[in-house]
């Protein structure tokens, strides 16, 4: 409540008070936060952990009872809503499925449907107060900026718990601390409290407490610890520390013995000084070893006044097992790529950095999504753990990583968090009618830390995702930093310096940075860059760092990048191309402009022009954006070509390649779109159209929009006049060249399998490259056909 001052309770205040409200009307309203009408008997306070101050399961107190919202149409305006009544400027995120763990007591809301503008939860639409059909499963939480609201009191409305959290943990070796290869996989278990980083006492240590550090750390597994070494060490610690406090004192030595081979004097003083400093924080530790973090363990913290901590114990060792991408080891990597039997296959599409994306899962040999109902911490977590990831960071519904294209294999999948794989989870297969894509499931997966990050830094730039790329060589005491030669950099290489960077993906891999030169690094010293786009750093792609070869010297032509949180995602609709492919035999008068844009075979040249005829295998192509970006020319405006033939302007000198391929791969006829028109033809019905090239307007793809290309246009067909009767390959290709950045680049292809008898051809089987399983991709390229191009 706010003070009231005592004069204004004296006869002269109330007369005073009584004239100005006669006079100016009703009093201003405060400056300071009130109770609002609609959120007069409510109380709100963030619950649960592991979280921050700012986020958590969100709790409301009515009638004198605390309960919980359902996650069920929650967004994020209703998050908004909540994150003010907590006294917080706005939400930047919400959660659900119990993500900050299960509460308890009555769900006080469901279908909580708010605008974002309400002055109260209380005003916002919902199936009234305690209707529900929820479990505490579903529990919402929000994750609110961390920046409060001017005059907002603490003690008004939240109730803050004042409880110890796990935050962080770590494994410290007690051999080799410094100089061991990163990422660190075995070593004392240390968690940072409120107070600083403190060790865990082991008495009653398990595997399954072991399986969760691990899952924390970014490690798919765990396993046995070699017990006697960190026994050796604690004995020779103990001796050590009982000859510092011996008296001093004559010491007699009849007869010389070998001295028994020692463990380094390093480890034995740090555990020493462990002893002494009495670290230990956290005791009584027992998971289950399903918990995707260390706080939803049953676990017990050391008071400050404890003076014995862990007696007999000694501080919790953890070793694990890492996976496929962070293996050292040859036999560690032959292990761990070793595949389970079966198809059941899971991957992730569409994710900004490593272990994160659109969750896709093989059934019958076809690609397809998972749907995010009942999709939770558990559910993600399996997949992590399946990929060679730890436990999930975070669970992501509503299409977060994309939407997918194809088939929705599974839904409300739900696992305990103990399986191997994501298809031993329960679930139901649905229809189309059930889930859209637009609920298709995502993950966020803990990774072990690699320190690859500090290698790499940029300069020169405007903000901190652009500059030119800076390198970091050489061993220790002589490590220095240097340039990259701009020579063949382009989007592969700059897609995984912005990886590295942890910035996302890269709008643009520049070969001259002159408009960024800044600070004192001249020297190159990284060549011949070739990157495949996968690589976790620069240094697992190929270059060379001596010589260094360069065509242009300088420091104004070295690479730089330009980066992004989310990039395009571009694919065929390969149902078309199978639905509209048709032969026709054009005559060459009709084909002046193809001509011009080199749309035609080469031998057509040769042709006796305007007479005769042209044979060309048409088809309409609808290419879908179903990424987290619009698709943009990489051009600007100032440098598109008019062509005055096709009456608009060309943006991309290249954005299609169509062939027609041999069974074993050889090319017998090509097309290609020379240049396009990028326009929104039709978009979902939720997204606007923003892009129309007519009139010189924006060219581009809309997220959510598809551009067509109709059959009966110029360029949009194979010439096959010279091809001869036979089974081939009809392939078509997307941004080949890579000139646009995308958040995935090997569902750019489409393939279908053609048979031609020299009259009519039939096209079949038309799927994107990576639709099929590697076994049924196989089968494709076996289509059994004649190379001598004879008709089977």
């Amino acid at each position: 409540m706010q003070l009231v001052s005592v004069w204004q309770w004296s006869p002269l205040g109330l007369l005073l008070c009584l004239l100005c409200s006669l006079c100016l009307g009703s009093p201003s309203p405060s400056t300071g936060p009130e109770k609002k009408a609609g959120s007069q008997g409510l109380r709100f306070r963030l619950a649960g952990f592991p979280r921050k101050s700012y986020e958590g399961r969100v709790e409301i107190q009515r009638a004198g009872e605390w309960g919980t919202i359902c996650d069920d149409d929650f967004t994020l305006q209703a998050a908004h809503v909540l994150c003010r009544e907590l006294g917080f400027t706005e939400a930047t995120g919400w959660t659900h499925s119990a993500k900050y763990g299960p509460g308890t007591g009555r769900i006080w809301l469901d279908n909580l449907s708010c605008t974002g503008t309400e002055q109260s939860v209380a005003e916002c639409a919902s199936r009234g107060w305690g209707n529900s059909d929820c479990t505490h499963d579903e529990d919402a939480g929000v994750i609110c900026k961390d920046q409060r609201l001017p005059g907002f009191s603490d003690s008004n409305v939240i109730e803050v718990e004042h409880h110890l959290q796990v935050e962080e943990v770590r494994l410290r070796p007690a051999v080799g601390w410094g100089r061991r290869p990163l990422p660190v996989t075995e070593g004392l278990v240390e968690v940072r409290l409120p107070d600083g980083w403190s060790q865990v006492c082991d008495k009653g240590w398990s595997a399954h407490n072991s399986h969760v550090v691990c899952g924390m750390l970014g490690f798919p597994d765990e396993k046995r610890v070699n017990t006697a070494f960190y026994r050796k060490l604690r004995k020779r610690a103990a001796k050590a520390s009982a000859r510092r406090h011996k008296p001093l004192g004559r010491s007699i030595t009849k007869h010389k013995v070998k001295p028994k081979p020692r463990v380094g004097r390093g480890p034995i003083k740090r555990l020493l000084a462990q002893r002494q400093q009495h670290s230990f924080g956290l005791h009584g530790v027992a998971c289950v070893g399903t918990e995707a973090h260390l706080s939803l363990c049953s676990l017990e913290f050391y008071r400050a006044n404890d003076t014995t901590r862990c007696p007999g114990g000694a501080p919790a060792v953890v070793s694990c097992v890492p996976g496929p991408l962070y293996t050292v080891s040859s036999g560690q990597k032959k292990q761990q790529q070793s595949k389970p039997q079966g198809e059941a296959y899971v991957r992730l599409k569409g994710g900004a950095h490593p272990g994160e994306g659109r969750v896709e899962v093989l059934k019958a040999g076809t690609w397809g999504t998972v749907c995010d109902r009942k999709w939770d911490l558990q559910a993600a977590s399996v997949v992590c753990r399946e990929l060679g990831f730890g436990t999930a960071r975070e669970a992501l519904t509503g299409a977060r990583m994309g939407q997918g294209m194809g088939a929705i294999h599974l839904s409300e999948v739900r696992c305990s968090g103990q399986e191997p794989s994501l298809w031993k989870c329960p679930y139901k297969n649905i229809t189309a009618e059930d889930c859209s894509h637009g609920q298709d499931a995502g993950v966020r997966c803990n990774l072990p830390y690699t320190g690859v990050e500090t290698k790499i830094r940029l300069s020169g730039g405007r903000i901190r995702h652009e500059g030119r790329v800076e390198v970091q060589i050489g061993g220790p005491g002589h490590l220095r930093w240097g340039l990259i030669c701009g020579d063949d950099w382009g989007t592969l290489e700059a897609m995984v310096a912005c990886r590295q960077l942890g910035l996302g993906y890269a709008n643009h891999g520049l070969q001259e940075t002159w408009y960024w030169d800044s600070g004192n690094i001249t020297e190159v010293v990284m060549s011949g860059v070739r990157c495949t786009g996968i690589e976790l750093s620069l240094d697992q792609c190929a270059h060379h760092s001596t010589p260094i070869t360069c065509k242009r010297t300088g420091t104004h032509f070295t690479a730089g990048v330009i980066c992004s949180e989310t990039a395009s995602d571009l694919l065929l609709h390969s149902a078309l191309v199978q639905e509209t492919a048709y032969i026709e035999d054009r005559p060459l008068h009709m084909l002046y402009c193809a001509a011009e844009e080199n749309c035609l075979a080469s031998s057509a040249r040769l042709a006796n022009w305007p007479y005769g005829h042209r044979r060309l295998l048409r088809f309409s192509s609808q290419i879908h954006n179903l990424g987290r970006a619009d698709f943009r020319p990489k051009a600007g405006r100032h440098s598109w070509v008019w062509h005055e033939c096709h009456g608009h302007y060309h943006s991309m000198d290249i954005f299609t390649h169509y062939d027609i391929l041999t069974p074993n791969g050889t090319k017998v006829a090509e097309g290609h779109k020379a240049s396009f028109c990028l326009e929104d033809t039709e978009c979902q019905e939720d997204v606007s159209k923003r892009y129309e090239c007519a009139n010189f307007g924006e060219q581009g793809i809309t997220v959510g929009c598809w551009d067509l290309y109709r059959h009966d246009i110029d360029c949009q067909w194979i010439d096959i006049t010279d091809v001869k009767p036979g089974n081939y390959i009809l392939q078509v290709v997307i941004n080949p060249n890579f000139e646009v950045a995308e958040s995935d680049f090997t569902n750019n292809a489409m393939k279908c399998n053609c048979k031609y008898d020299g009259h009519r051809i039939w096209v079949h089987n038309c799927h994107i490259g990576d639709a099929f399983s590697e076994e049924a991709n196989k089968r494709f390229e076996r289509y059994p056909g004649q190379t001598s191009n004879q008709i089977v």
